[in-house]
């Protein structure tokens, strides 16, 4: 897993609620245990039409949010099917943030598990965001992990967190800021790990 300090991106504005996970990556792509290679098929349904050219009235399409790297989004973003290809159809995409107000449940534990930093705040904060994404072409915002901040030039200056239980928060915030999935966590043990190994005859 990447590790994540801060980021400053272009945000895109999907004042969507309950967007759910067979939107942002359809069934038919689930093709593949790679996380790589399901970018270009990202709210599939959405960005294109039947006849397979691009969808202009979808937000991912329009020309001012190309590149985009920060997801503004309504309530309970990433909810249905609990597929991990959700979150790597985002970050394939180049998705490296997602600020809302919340998140389905399995959708943000595989968040918190890969590397997609999930921010956040309150209501009127995603509001302000959003409006402004929608308003100024070019918005961008900084997502500060090691001051759990989220910022931009025009005084943005909010605190957010990654999970609404202090101590979970803590320690999600801690392996994304150190790159660490579940492998990375217990490699961190390995020392202990081959003690035991020795002193159970286990270790070559």
């Amino acid at each position: 897993m990447e590790p994540f300090s801060n980021t400053t991106g272009l945000m895109v504005p999907m004042e969507r609620a309950n967007v759910d996970t067979d939107q942002i990556i359809p069934a038919v792509f689930l093709k593949s245990i790679e996380r790589s290679g399901f970018g270009p098929n990202l709210f599939y349904n959405w960005r294109f039409l039947p006849d397979g050219s691009l969808n202009s009235d979808f937000i991912l399409n329009a020309p001012e949010y190309q590149g985009a790297s920060i997801l503004v989004t309504g309530k309970n973003f990433g909810c249905g099917s609990s597929r991990e290809h959700a979150v790597w159809a985002l970050m394939d995409y180049g998705i490296r943030a997602i600020i809302g107000t919340s998140f389905a449940e399995i959708f943000h534990k595989n968040c918190l598990e890969m590397g997609l930093v999930p921010v956040l705040v309150p209501e009127e904060t995603v509001t302000e965001v959003m409006g402004k994404a929608q308003k100024r072409t070019g918005s961008t915002v900084t997502v500060d992990l090691e001051q759990c901040l989220i910022m931009d030039d025009e005084g943005l200056h909010e605190r957010f967190v990654v999970h609404n239980d202090p101590q979970t928060h803590e320690f999600r915030r801690h392996c994304l800021l150190n790159g660490l999935d579940e492998i990375g966590l217990t490699l961190e043990h390995v020392d202990k790990i081959l003690q035991y190994e020795q002193k159970r005859g286990l270790a070559e």
